[in-house]
């Protein structure tokens, strides 16, 4: 699903996707992103190797020279319970699959984190797949100004209060006082997330903090309001990049 926000953060992912359509050299690409501080940007080979990458990524990752990112896979140069998943989420972008507007929570090896919408595609010369080209932006703070935000914010506080209850558009549209259609268009503009999105945000942010604790897992996943264990640990996985378990080892 597509998500769009203000209108100018609308357009910068418009020319963002626009950038990848064109037939500008590898290099100009990395060079104008390199202007983008909130952007992770970078091209990986048939391989998942990277080829290039903008300077933002270079910086979160603690390096010092975009060569010392070049020619090496994500497991090489993340944390290596992130690296992994990142591996996964790779291979099936090579595999012809595009990820659009994937909600992620980075951590960096420079222990940076922060949440992200992340896009991934196939490169493709003709019919044959040669490599992958990806975005991540920044999810910006919710846009205050806009003349629906006060009603919206009364549905994320019913959000907040009730995470851990199973929640229905509907109802988050009655206490906004708009319609579905309303909700999902207003929630794109303003949080650039979707309400489920935005749950889900607020499901995974808790879990992770108690995680630094001694709960049970299956106790935090039942906390959080995710139906089951399994449930859970596919939503954190997908999110995040590891398993709970995983998390907890790495936090400690």
């Amino acid at each position: 699903m597509a998500v769009h926000s203000q209108k100018r953060v609308t357009q910068r992912s418009t020319n963002a996707d626009a950038l990848v359509e064109t037939p500008l050299p590898p290099s100009e690409l990395q060079a104008i992103f390199d202007a983008l501080p909130d952007v992770v940007f970078f091209i990986k080979d048939r391989e998942g190797r990277y080829t290039h990458v903008n300077l933002t990524l270079v910086r979160r990752l603690g390096a010092r020279h975009r060569e010392d990112l070049v020619g090496k896979t994500a497991d090489q140069v993340f944390p290596s319970r992130l690296g992994g998943s990142y591996m996964v989420q790779d291979r099936r972008v090579l595999a012809g699959e595009t990820i659009e507007n994937q909600l992620e929570l980075h951590l960096y090896a420079n222990r940076t984190a922060g949440w992200c919408l992340t896009f991934k595609r196939p490169l493709r010369d003709g019919e044959r797949v040669t490599g992958l080209v990806g975005i991540s932006r920044d999810l910006d703070a919710p846009d205050r100004q806009h003349s629906s935000f006060a009603r919206l914010q009364r549905a994320v506080d019913h959000m907040q209060a009730n995470y851990n209850t199973p929640l229905r558009v509907q109802t988050l549209a009655d206490i906004a006082e708009v319609s579905v259609a309303q909700l999902e268009r207003l929630f794109k503009r303003v949080f650039q997330l979707t309400p489920q999105q935005l749950l889900t945000k607020l499901r995974i942010e808790e879990a992770m903090r108690l995680l630094h604790t001694d709960t049970r897992i299956a106790e935090i996943g039942q906390a959080c309001g995710f139906s089951d264990q399994s449930a859970f640990a596919r939503q954190f996985k997908a999110t995040v990049g590891m398993a709970p378990r995983d998390y907890r080892a790495l936090v400690r």
